[in-house]
């Protein structure tokens, strides 16, 4: 009997035999996004240590606890001494047990508060010291003052609120209109972005390099990220810049607390850059590309914090806004824009240059008029789509979204879940169940066997531990996983000297 590996190993799901091949298959990852409790919650105790020793973290971190929480924490803030855990567990009635369980665990896997122990053997809560001074520092004042505190004359060509939303929307939307290739690395006021923003987009998955030409293209992670707010968009993407600083010389500590003191400043108030160190200079000019912050040139000692950097992590910020205020005619328009005909054809009466590059993801375009783009659902369009990464999940939600209103009413919509036509859906599903005729998965041949007997051994003993990929007695040759491989291997071995 030989055995050789055999990578990529492809099957028809109706002839698969033994254990199913496809409950073996790793499926394309979604899109994660966490907020800030998740990110702190996967970073080693040692670094949660080192952000603590900046008040701006402590308090943002303070300011997104469950309500609960941040009760418990205010309450033994001053007490100087460890609590018993029964007493802080009376604080909440019977009916919250469950609540102050879970957010006993949020704190300790925080690294807000620890186990201590109490006189006479009690079990007790303490607040870890860190995060226990630096969060009276950001409440009660003192400590060293913030970088950007430094004082500054008033500034001659001052900034407005609505001048820094539309400055801030400029800027984002050149990221998104990359992602999506509008036409070129151009945004809308003809500024690409940076190879460093690139190097962000390719980091996070949300693009990748095309396998032909090496240009960069969309994910499914990525069109699953075009389609969050933007609040949850410009926190995703700069977790992601954040997993990089490091790489780039920068402190993560600085440069997380420098993000935290922005959404703690004044909306339209201009801050001083000159207290700043290099690291947090070479920060704030990423800021700037990405639309967080607005300067005038880069040696200005001043600079205007934007909507997006002030609601970067408050799970609160989705209240109207002068932001939301100005997108608000875009947003009612974009909301249901996109009408679906039983003939493929598609109609968008829209007049972005970001909804039509997102559309043309997986349609093919007819026309384009000032306000409406003409075109058409096809076999070739879709699975296009398909090879970026893309669902067809993904795209029928997608139009379920941006629905037109008149698509709401009509009778096959008022009867069915989906407001798009059923000859549409189902052919988007059939178009990607031809990409899906096979499965794959690696796995590792056994072959050439002196006997039937001592193939069916080793077949049934595979079986019996559900590693089986593939079998057939005919040839004397199966397949089992490659997990798998070292148990049969181990069995073969004593079976062959004759310890079975």
């Amino acid at each position: 009997m030989s055995e050789a590996t055999k990578g990529n190993q492809g099957n028809s799901s109706g002839t698969s035999k033994g254990s199913s091949a496809s409950s073996l298959i790793t499926k394309p990852a979604n899109l994660e996004c966490k907020d800030l409790e998740e990110y702190l919650k996967s970073r080693p105790p040692e670094v949660l240590e080192k952000l603590y020793n900046y008040p701006a973290i402590c308090l943002a971190v303070y300011r997104e606890l469950p309500e609960i929480a941040r009760q418990f924490v205010i309450r033994i803030l001053f007490v100087e001494q460890p609590i018993p855990q029964a007493v802080v567990s009376s604080w909440a009635t019977q009916l919250c047990a469950k609540e102050n369980t879970s957010v006993s665990q949020v704190l300790t896997e925080l690294g807000v508060w620890r186990s201590a122990a109490y006189p006479g053997g009690l079990a007790a809560w303490e607040l870890c010291p860190t995060f226990k001074k630096n969060l009276k520092i950001a409440l009660l004042g003192g400590g060293r003052p913030w970088s950007m505190s430094n004082a500054l004359d008033p500034d001659q060509k001052s900034r407005d609120i609505d001048f820094l939303d539309t400055y801030a929307m400029s800027r984002w939307r050149c990221v998104l209109h990359y992602m999506v290739g509008a036409g070129s690395s151009k945004g809308m006021e003809g500024e690409g972005i940076s190879p460093d923003a690139v190097r962000i987009l390719l980091h996070a998955n949300l693009m990748k390099r095309d396998e032909t030409d090496g240009s960069p293209v969309i994910t499914r992670q990525g069109f699953q990220f075009l389609l969050l707010d933007t609040q949850a968009q410009v926190w995703h993407f700069m977790l992601q810049y954040l997993d990089t600083c490091e790489a780039r010389g920068l402190s993560l500590p600085e440069c997380l607390s420098m993000l935290f003191q922005l959404s703690f400043s004044t909306l339209g108030r201009d801050y001083s850059s000159e207290g700043l160190s290099s690291g947090l200079l070479t920060f704030l000019q990423h800021l700037r590309e990405f639309g967080l912050v607005y300067q005038r040139k880069r040696k200005e000692g001043r600079f205007y914090p934007t909507r997006l950097a002030h609601n970067i992590t408050s799970k609160n910020a989705s209240h109207a806004t002068t932001l939301a205020q100005d997108q608000e005619s875009n947003a009612t328009k974009d909301k249901g824009y996109i009408i679906v005909e039983t003939n493929y054809r598609v109609y968008a009466y829209t007049d972005s240059n970001l909804q039509v590059a997102l559309l043309g993801l997986f349609t093919e375009l007819l026309y384009r008029f000032p306000n409406l783009v003409v075109g058409v659902l096809t076999r070739d369009s879709v699975r296009q789509a398909f090879r970026g990464g893309i669902t067809a999940e993904q795209i029928i939600s997608y139009l379920e979204q941006h629905a037109h209103p008149t698509m709401l009413t009509v009778e096959q919509a008022i009867n069915s879940k989906s407001s798009l036509p059923p000859t549409v859906v189902d052919q988007i599903k059939l178009w990607e169940n031809e990409r899906n005729r096979f499965t794959y998965t690696e796995g590792v041949v056994y072959n050439q066997f002196l006997s039937q007997a001592d193939f069916i051994t080793l077949r049934d003993y595979a079986q019996s531990i559900g590693v089986m990929i593939w079998q057939n007695e005919r040839i004397r040759t199966m397949v089992v996983t490659k997990n798998g491989h070292d148990d049969v291997k181990k069995f073969w071995k004593r079976y062959s000297k004759g310890g079975s």
